[in-house]
């Protein structure tokens, strides 16, 4: 039975153990997830360089070739970190090693990735110039996907192609673009298939979600609107009310998306499906077993 509101989970690249993120994309595919995605960092935004992270792509070659059911994909890579038509090659590689499971995530990136940037030597652009970057992007990995040339543009050069062997799926595998500002929002409406909205509370991400149905309908075509963030999810109010005191007392810099008990989170979700999600992709924060205590006590009710 398909759930109007797919689920799924983040993997632990920050983990540095790629054994631990294959494991957990087996077990989160057994317990009834519907995907698993990986975060695209060098080391964990804010940390120091010397801290461990496992590159995407790579990564999810060997998750696709672990898995059988669940999508796979990147929430989000940066388009300035791969050429394009490296990363038309990568994606349309892993769709096929999936079947036809890959999404591809994409987005501009932020001010704290730039740390990254220059211990590894990527360019540092503009807002405006990382936006146009992105929309030549996108528009570059559409056309290979399709079997097409791409023209050319100011930020990415013609891309003759062709890519073979092609994805699964005419059109090559979904692309949602992660964004909080609504001139993105737009754009993934006239390009992408979808839009990833991090973090957001259910009323902000209805008033987002609309304008990207508005832009899409106006240019003639149909986008989803994804959501994701860290959530917690407790036994009880007793264990929630500790967990995030301990995450004070820990001074953890990751700000939850949401916290409470699992029915609560069930009434969230339905929320967020109400405002027009129709994924909603978790980093799941607190102690171990906290993927089992969803897949019993919520997933079910999707």
């Amino acid at each position: 039975m398909t759930r109007a509101l797919k689920l799924g989970v983040i993997l632990p690249m920050f983990s540095g153990d790629a054994q631990k993120v294959i494991t957990a994309a087996r077990s989160s595919e057994e317990l009834g997830f519907d995907g698993v995605f990986v975060f695209d960092h060098f080391f964990p935004p804010g940390g120091a360089p010397d801290r461990p992270a496992l590159e995407a792509f790579t990564t999810l070659a060997a998750v696709a070739a672990s898995t059988a059911r669940v999508n796979l994909g990147t929430l989000v890579t940066r388009a300035i970190l791969r050429p394009p038509g490296l990363l038309a090659k990568m994606m349309s590689t892993i769709d096929l090693i999936s079947g036809g499971r890959a999404i591809l995530g994409i987005g501009t990136g932020d001010p704290i990735d730039l740390p990254e940037h220059h211990a590894f030597g990527f360019p540092n652009l503009s807002v405006r110039e990382r936006r146009a970057h992105l929309a030549e992007t996108v528009a570059a990995l559409k056309a290979l996907f399709a079997g097409k040339m791409f023209e050319g543009s100011e930020h990415v050069p013609p891309l003759a192609g062709p890519l073979l062997p092609p994805p699964v799926a005419p059109g090559g595998p979904p692309i949602w673009i992660g964004a909080q500002s609504d001139e993105v929002i737009r754009l993934a409406a006239r390009l992408a298939d979808g839009w990833n909205g991090w973090g957001l509370p259910p009323e902000k991400f209805r008033i987002k979600a609309r304008l990207l149905a508005d832009e899409a309908a106006e240019a003639g075509r149909s986008a989803e609107a994804t959501w994701a963030g860290i959530v917690l999810v407790g036994e009880d109010d007793a264990e929630v009310r500790a967990l995030v005191e301990r995450r004070h007392r820990s001074n953890m810099i990751d700000a939850l998306a949401w916290s409470g008990t699992a029915d609560q989170f069930i009434q969230h979700l339905r929320e967020l499906a109400d405002a027009g999600a129709t994924w909603a992709v978790m980093v799941v924060a607190g102690p171990a077993g906290r993927r089992e205590l969803i897949a019993e006590r919520v997933l079910p009710h999707l």
